[in-house]
Formats: structure tokens, C-alpha cells, sequence
């Protein structure tokens, strides 16, 4: 199968019950089918300023934003593929490169600047990867997805993403999928993401069942709890408490 690079689509984001979940595949079975990953664990590391510029600014919803990462699928070895991705957002559309490499191209290119070869996509990376004067790999986020395509449409895919967690310590894919959950487990987010408009069977099922587009970031979550603890540690240190 050939590994896609660049995207271009819209993407809606959902708060669902997991009821809600099993209530909506039964009414739209059969028009999807279980994608070539079926059941994986998505594992991310954002990138970011010292100042976490990139997350900030997406929080203000701007006209424009983008986010830096490098994401597997499970827990990957030194020879598993990864993938660096740029994402961009303008005017509600998302466009995003991505780069597969091994995970041992992609410690040796972060670590040492020896970049897995010089094609297009790279350079863009290359490029937005040293606009940021000081990015590192600040968050990392993990969630457990069941992805389905419509049969009719390859470019409509429906995801459900289960037990987000993070951590923002152990910052490397391969020590592991562990974090702390930032949704809570009878919660999960639903994304349909698609090149067009969504058809009419789809549309007719959310709105029978009223579900209507939310917002969830995943890492703007995670960067709240991060702030909001440094707030209450600066607070506990004001006041001469001992801090956790």
C-alpha cells in the first residue's frame, strides 16, 4: 500500500458517549468499512517553542496555524516507521506533509540535523522545523482509535479516538504509550474528515441523533493542565506551601 504524503481536506471533531458511538456505526454500517489499521494506538510528540508559541497561537484561532510532530502507530523500534508531519490549518481547510523514515532516521535527524534524504517534503519540514528557533519535543499524547473509510468514498474517514493521555516527560516514542487520561473513559472523539461534503447518509444520521461539531484539541488540552499546574505551583510557592 502506498503511503500517503500530502493532505487535503476539512475536519469536524465530536464529543461522543461511547452509546452514542455504538448507536452511530450500527446506523451507518453499511456504508463504511474498518480502515487498513483498524484497532492501533496513535502515539505523538508535538514539537514546540519554549514559550509554546505553536499551541498558543492555534488556542486563539486564528485564520492560520500549524502544529510540528512525529507520530507511529503503537510503540515503535529503531526500524519501525514514523512519520514527521507539518499541519497546517487556513480557512478551516487542513493541509499536511508528512515524511515516513524510520525511527532511527528521525532520533538522528532531531538529534543531529542528518536529514533521511532530500525530497520536497523534507525540506518543507526541514524548513519549518528551524523557522522555530527553539522547538523540541515538548508534549507527548497517546489515544487508542478505530478508523473506518466509506466504501464509496476513499477520501471520507470516520475516527474514534479513546483514552487521550499524555505526558510531558520520557519524551521519545519508544519508551512506551503510558500517560495521563485528559478524557474521561466513557468519552471519546469523533472526527470525520473528508475532501468534500459529507453525504447525505451520514449528515442524516448526526442529525437524527443530534450530535453536532464540538472542539477538542488533544495537545491544547494538555498544554491547560500544564499551565493551570504551574499557576497553582507558583501560587503554593507564593504562599510558602510545600509543593507537590
Amino acid at each position: 500500500m502506498k503511503i500517503q504524503t500530502v493532505f487535503e481536506r476539512t475536519e469536524k471533531k465530536y464529543i461522543l458517549t461511547l452509546a452514542q458511538r455504538r448507536e452511530l456505526l450500527k446506523r451507518i454500517a453499511e456504508h463504511i468499512k474498518p480502515d487498513e489499521y483498524g484497532e492501533s494506538t496513535v502515539c505523538s510528540l508535538y514539537f514546540d517553542t519554549d514559550d509554546y508559541r505553536l499551541i498558543r497561537r492555534s488556542m486563539e484561532k486564528p485564520v492560520y496555524k500549524e502544529k510540528l510532530r512525529l507520530r507511529s502507530y503503537s510503540t515503535p523500534k529503531r526500524d519501525s516507521n514514523v512519520f514527521l508531519e507539518l499541519k497546517k490549518k487556513y480557512n478551516g481547510v487542513v493541509y499536511k506533509r508528512r515524511k515516513t523514515m524510520k525511527l532511527g532516521e528521525a532520533k538522528d535527524y532531531l538529534k543531529y540535523g542528518v536529514m533521511p534524504d532530500d525530497s520536497q517534503i523534507m525540506r518543507e519540514l526541514d524548513w519549518a522545523m528551524k523557522y522555530y528557533k527553539t522547538i523540541a519535543p515538548r508534549v507527548f499524547i497517546a489515544y487508542d482509535r478505530t478508523a473506518f473509510y466509506s466504501k464509496t468514498d476513499h477520501e471520507l474517514r470516520i475516527t474514534f479516538d479513546r483514552n487521550v493521555r499524555f505526558r510531558t516527560t520520557n519524551l521519545d516514542l519508544s519508551k512506551g504509550d503510558y500517560g495521563e487520561r485528559i478524557l474521561a473513559p466513557g468519552l471519546c472523539v469523533m472526527e470525520i474528515k473528508a475532501l468534500s461534503a459529507m453525504p447525505l447518509w451520514l449528515t442524516e444520521a448526526l442529525a437524527q441523533m443530534r450530535i453536532f461539531p464540538g472542539t477538542f484539541s488533544k495537545y491544547g488540552t494538555a498544554y491547560q493542565l500544564i499551565e493551570e499546574r504551574k499557576k497553582n505551583h507558583l501560587s503554593d510557592y507564593k504562599r510558602g506551601r510545600p509543593c507537590a
